[in-house]
């Protein structure tokens, strides 16, 4: 897959900044809560945008957001219950999902077999990255006294497929809108003819 033109990778990037301030913002009310999408977001980021300069510019976007987030409701950001040691963890949990996409990115394609891979690389790289961040908030947040094996092995069972679904869920409407735009937006002179 070729990199996007210049105004594409800006409307890639506008969309994916707005799907990350609607679902990681939650002051929509609960009709428009929807689930956090800043995984798939560094995911497809990575598959779609490549550069490294995206990446650091969604990262701080993310902290950003969060400081917001906290601040706004008259708290300290570094008081925050979620914000640890281990925060500064979400920087590699956000890269194994977006240098996961761009690794796969030469291989993406709008045909099924493509489309499929790619959830499964995408599959990988969510686990990976939950992993990493919830490891280090359990190992190293402070917020268990005694942290254990069987504690933390639940805790990951508990609420990481629900983290994954919900990044594959986000990634797979990502890949049906490439989809429906590389069948759709190819030139007419390059669809297959009716009744041939």
């Amino acid at each position: 897959m070729n990199l996007p033109s210049r105004p594409a990778q800006y409307g890639l990037f506008a969309a994916l900044l707005t799907l990350m301030l609607a679902t990681r913002f939650h002051h929509f009310g609960d009709a428009l809560h929807l689930p956090d999408a800043s995984m798939a977001v560094f995911f497809l980021g990575g598959l779609y945008l490549r550069r490294h300069a995206a990446f650091v510019g969604y990262l701080l976007i993310a902290v950003a957001i969060d400081y917001t987030a906290i601040t706004g409701r008259g708290l300290s950001f570094f008081q925050h219950y979620c914000v640890t040691p281990s925060y500064a963890f979400l920087l590699l949990a956000y890269a194994a999902l977006w240098y996961a996409g761009r690794m796969y990115a030469p291989h993406m394609a709008a045909r099924p077999r493509a489309l499929l891979c790619g959830l499964g690389v995408a599959l990988l790289a969510a686990s990976v990255s939950f992993l990493i961040s919830n490891g280090a908030f359990y190992w190293w947040g402070g917020r268990y006294p005694q942290p254990h094996f069987a504690e933390y092995i639940e805790r990951v069972w508990k609420w990481g497929p629900l983290f994954v679904r919900t990044t594959l869920g986000y990634v797979a409407a990502g890949f049906l809108v490439h989809a429906l735009i590389a069948r759709y937006a190819r030139p007419r002179d390059a669809r297959p003819l009716a009744g041939a």
